[in-house]
């Protein structure tokens, strides 16, 4: 098994990657005593240790990941990761679809409420100039 040193830089880069660095420096700058081991749970466990997995592609964990926050009615997760998509090379036409398919194994009002979180991330990505958020 690998140093935790190791999966937590590795995590960091994916977790810059995926999210952006706007997000991570903003998390980094609110860490506290008290969120500080959550802090770097979340960055060695989810980001280093499985978003970086062979088994999956990027594209592929962050529909996943989509429809996971859908189904858990987590809107500001799903903004977020919505975003994460976009870079990951998600194109808007195939998150459509995957918020379609939530609307039949979620509900309609949690698609309902994923498709209007879809319009602001994708109405605010397009104001924004080619960079930070947009996608790659």
């Amino acid at each position: 098994m690998s140093d935790h040193s190791d999966q937590f830089e590795l995590g960091r880069e994916v977790r810059r990657a995926v999210l952006g660095s706007q997000h991570v420096d903003q998390s980094e700058a609110n860490r506290t005593p008290l969120n500080a081991d959550f802090q770097d749970l979340l960055t060695r466990y989810a980001w280093g240790e499985i978003w970086s997995r062979k088994g999956l592609d990027r594209r592929t964990r962050s529909c996943i990941t989509v429809a996971m926050l859908v189904a858990l009615n987590h809107p500001e997760e799903l903004a977020l990761h919505l975003r994460g998509a976009l870079r990951n090379g998600v194109s808007a036409a195939e998150l459509r679809e995957v918020l379609l398919q939530t609307a039949v194994y979620c509900g309609f009002p949690a698609a309902r409420s994923a498709f209007r979180v879809a319009s602001e991330v994708l109405g605010e990505m397009a104001d924004q100039p080619p960079g930070e958020g947009s996608p790659a």
